[in-house]
Formats: structure tokens, C-alpha cells, sequence
């Protein structure tokens, strides 16, 4: 902290201190063996010291509290709160005073003043008290500047400025990666580290989707009708330690149908992150809207809206498809083509019109299959042409299926 003394005497002292809470006390405990020279006398010291818990005398941490020794670390997203008293250390009324606390960031300067209105006058052994409160937005350099102004009995008016440097830090450390599901589903996975030296509470994580989007966090167990956090119940972050939280955005109902809006989403939401240190001090922090890579899909993407998990060898099973037309501007007449593979063999006619479709809409289509190989198998072959502008897209690898053999019913 840089501290700028006033080059003449005034009539008036300004103090400043930060408010933050006490700490638990924490003592050395020393022992020796009941054989060693000292005997019980450490033991005993350690039993009337009024700092250690009875019974415990060997634990590290007291029943006392201490208060702050230095100015500390202040942490994005933490409040900021200080104590500014002015007090009258001359003999002589002074008169319009007037107190103000700015706070200058990189990119700002801020009034935290309670009021801008001047006392009227201070007698002597007076003194002027505020508290001030601010919620830390930014990070690097910031600098306290408290100015003082006032009248003397001489009606001389007197003016001087101190000022308080400090730096804020980090606390945590976010990152974020974006999984695209085949069914416009986006799958986020947040990975939040504790950069600070103490541990932390964490008291909330949560992401607020964009207006295009439904969120469900992934961060639950359901046992029995009861939710359990996949953390357990200790929901504390170490220093240095790191916690994944996994969401699910699902496009609402009135843009799913909008391939185009869809495809050109980038922004996701933003993650909302509240905890607590030492004795509840609370911070909050909100990153900026998160941002992915829109998937291209072409003027034609063609997803599996229900397929089963597991099909039986040699036995027809179906799958519904959903054929979006990407395209902004242009109307497809399609035609569907079914090729076999070793596997996987379809069941109906090949090269059927399925007609007209407008831009930016779907079609759903149920298709039946066989599978004639046990294993995991690729579902592939199947093609669709553009019969306006002579054009073929072909989807191999759509999904896979576990295919069994079927076992007989004993009873039949």
C-alpha cells in the first residue's frame, strides 16, 4: 500500500482500514516425552495457555479469534469494505468539512461516498466515521483516494488527498469446453479451479442459458426420488484443486424447428459461480457469454431422432430419421436412396420421393432395418439427392447399434 503524506500540518487526520473478518488463532504446540528433561512442563504450559482448547492443547487451531494484521488479498468478485474516520486533532471548530472516497480502477473511477454533503463543523476531539462498500468487477491495479476539504476558523479553506494501492486477484480459474450432440443438443463442460491459498465453500455453480435454450445440470445423482451432488456432501474446493461440472442445453421448442436460427447460434449463456471463504465471507463471480463453434451441417442434415440401444440378430427394428432443409433460400425435392452394408441391411424400397421441402423445415421419416452381424454395428448407407440441382449427399456412420443374438423362451 502506497500512503502519500501531506506536505503541510493540518488540522484535521484521516485514517483508513480495510474491514475484513477475523481468523481463527493457530498456536506451535511443543511436546516432549514424559522421560525427557522437561518433563510435563511444556505439557502444562500448553493446558494454561487461554489460546488452546481444553482437552486439545495439541491441536493447532484456538477458540480466540485475531484480527487482520495486514491490508490481505482481495479477490474478483469479493466486496470490498473500509473504515474512513476523520478526526479533528486541533483545539479550533472546523467547518465544512467534506469527505470524499473514489475508487480508481484500470478502466473507471467510482464514487463510494455514503453522501457528498459537507458536516457543517467538527468540534475538536471529533470525528467524521463512513463505511464504504463495493463489489470488485475487475482485476489488476486499484487505488483508494480519499480527499479531505474543509474551513479553518480563519475561514482558510484547506484541502488534502491520500492514497491507498492494492491488487486485486483472481480466485479462480474457469474453463470451458462445448460437446455438439447430433440432435441440436449442446453438452457444456465447465472445469473451476481454486487459485487462491485458502479453501473454499462452494455455495453455487450454475449456468443461464441464452433466450434460445433450456438448461439441466448434470451435477446430480437420483437415488430413491433424492438428489445427491456427484461431489458429496463436502462441497469445499482446496487450493489448487479442481471441479468439473457437466450442463445439457436443449433448443426450446419454438427455435427447434428453425434449422436455420440453430445453426448460427454462438452464444450459449454465462456461468454464475458463488462461494465462501474463512468465516462466510461471500464472492460471486459472472463470466461473460460463453461462446462455441456453430456446427455446419451443409444445405441437408439428416439426424436419428429415436433408435434403440439394442436390437435382436436377424429381427427388423426401427429408427426415426429427421431431414432438415439448412438452406435459407432454396426448395429441395429429395429422393431417398438405401444402400446395404455387410451388416446392416434396410428394409423397404429404394429411391422414393419424399417431395418438396421448404427452406428452414423438416420432415420426419420411420425407416426399418435388419442387422444380420452380432456386435456394435454402423448404421450407413443412405443417400439423398436434390432432384432440382443434381446433387447426392451421403450419410455413412450415422449411429450404432449392439446387436445380440435373441435368446429362445424356455416356456415355448
Amino acid at each position: 500500500m502506497d500512503v502519500n503524506q501531506p506536505k503541510q500540518e493540518h488540522l484535521l487526520a484521516l485514517k483508513v482500514m480495510r474491514l475484513t473478518k477475523p481468523t481463527l488463532f493457530t498456536n506451535l504446540p511443543v511436546t516432549c516425552e514424559d522421560r525427557d528433561l522437561p518433563g510435563d512442563l511444556f505439557s502444562q504450559l500448553m493446558k494454561d495457555d487461554p489460546s488452546t482448547v481444553k482437552g486439545a492443547e495439541t491441536f493447532m487451531l484456538g477458540e480466540m479469534l485475531t484480527l487482520p494484521q495486514n491490508f490481505g488479498n482481495i479477490f474478483l468478485g469479493e466486496t470490498f469494505s473500509s473504515y474512513i474516520s476523520v478526526h479533528n486533532d486541533s483545539v479550533q471548530v472546523v467547518k465544512d468539512i467534506l469527505v470524499k472516497a473514489d475508487l480508481q480502477t484500470s478502466s473507471q473511477r467510482l464514487n463510494l461516498s455514503a453522501s457528498n454533503a459537507a458536516v457543517a463543523e467538527l468540534k475538536p476531539d471529533r470525528c467524521i466515521d463512513d463505511v464504504i462498500h463495493h463489489e470488485v468487477k475487475e482485476i489488476g491495479t486499484h487505488i483508494l483516494v480519499c480527499a479531505v476539504s474543509y474551513t479553518t476558523q480563519a475561514t482558510e479553506k484547506m484541502y488534502f488527498r491520500k492514497f491507498f494501492k492494492f491488487q486485486v486477484l483472481k480466485p479462480l480459474d474457469v474453463k470451458t469446453k462445448f460437446y455438439n450432440a447430433e440432435t441440436d443438443e449442446v453438452f457444456l463442460e465447465a472445469q473451476i479451479q481454486n487459485i487462491t491459498t485458502t479453501p473454499m465453500y462452494m455455495e453455487k455453480v450454475s449456468l443461464e442459458p441464452s433466450i434460445m435454450y433450456n438448461v439441466t445440470e448434470l451435477n446430480t445423482v437420483n437415488t430413491g426420488g433424492n438428489g445427491y451432488s456427484t461431489f458429496g456432501k463436502m462441497t469445499y474446493l482446496q487450493p489448487m484443486d479442481t471441479r468439473q461440472y457437466l450442463y445439457c442445453l436443449k433448443p426450446k421448442s419454438e427455435f427447434a424447428e428453425k434449422a436455420g436460427v440453430i445453426k448460427g447460434v454462438t452464444v450459449i449463456g454465462k456461468l454464475d459461480i458463488v462461494w465462501k471463504t474463512n468465516l462466510g465471507e461471500r464472492g460471486r463471480l459472472q463470466t461473460s457469454q460463453l461462446q462455441r463453434m456453430a456446427p455446419g451441417y451443409g444445405d441437408v442434415r439428416l439426424s436419428l431422432e429415436m433408435i434403440p440401444d439394442t436390437v435382436n440378430l436377424e429381427e427388423p427394428f426401427e429408427v426415426t430419421c429427421k431431414i432438415t432443409n439448412c438452406s435459407s433460400e432454396r426448395t429441395m425435392d429429395l429422393v431417398l436412396e438405401m444402400c446395404n452394408t455387410n451388416a446392416i441391411h434396410w428394409c423397404g424400397i429404394s429411391g422414393r420421393q419424399l417431395g418438396k421441402l421448404s427452406p428452414n423445415s423438416s420432415l420426419h421419416l420411420a425407416l426399418k432395418l435388419l442387422a444380420s452381424l452380432q456386435g456394435l454395428q454402423s448404421i450407413s448407407g443412405l443417400r439423398l439427392m436434390d432432384t432440382f440441382l443434381k446433387r447426392t449427399y451421403e450419410y455413412d456412420d450415422i449411429a450404432q447399434v449392439c446387436v445380440v443374438f435373441s435368446h429362445l423362451n424356455p416356456e415355448s
